[in-house]
């Protein structure tokens, strides 16, 4: 009787752990969408678009991936996207703060 107890139990953490699990790949990545659109505002503001033109284009181009994807219902591949767009928005802003503008001209 204690085996059986012990299998139902283990079944059941099991099951409330794939639901847990699953759980996060079906809901929206709202939060991810939205650091990515600040981190390419944030970059933007630093001077990307001259000084970092590259890096900041390819996080639009993720973000508009993650938008697409999102607008699929495809939430993994969406939610990998924007965190690439914040990823690349954080260079751009990064590249733009240590560049130096003097030299560029």
């Amino acid at each position: 009787m204690n085996s059986l107890r012990s299998i139902l139990l283990s079944a059941s953490a099991l099951l409330v752990t794939l639901v847990v699990v699953s759980a996060c790949e079906t809901a929206p990545p709202v939060q991810e969408m939205s650091d990515a659109r600040q981190a390419i505002a944030v970059a933007r503001e630093a001077g990307a678009e001259e000084r970092a033109p590259e890096e900041l284009f390819e996080a639009e181009r993720f973000l508009e991936s993650a938008e697409q994807k999102l607008s699929d219902e495809q939430y993994a591949e969406a939610r990998r996207d924007a965190l690439q767009a914040k990823s690349k928005a954080l260079v751009a802003r990064e590249r733009s703060e240590t560049s130096d503008p003097e030299k560029e001209e």
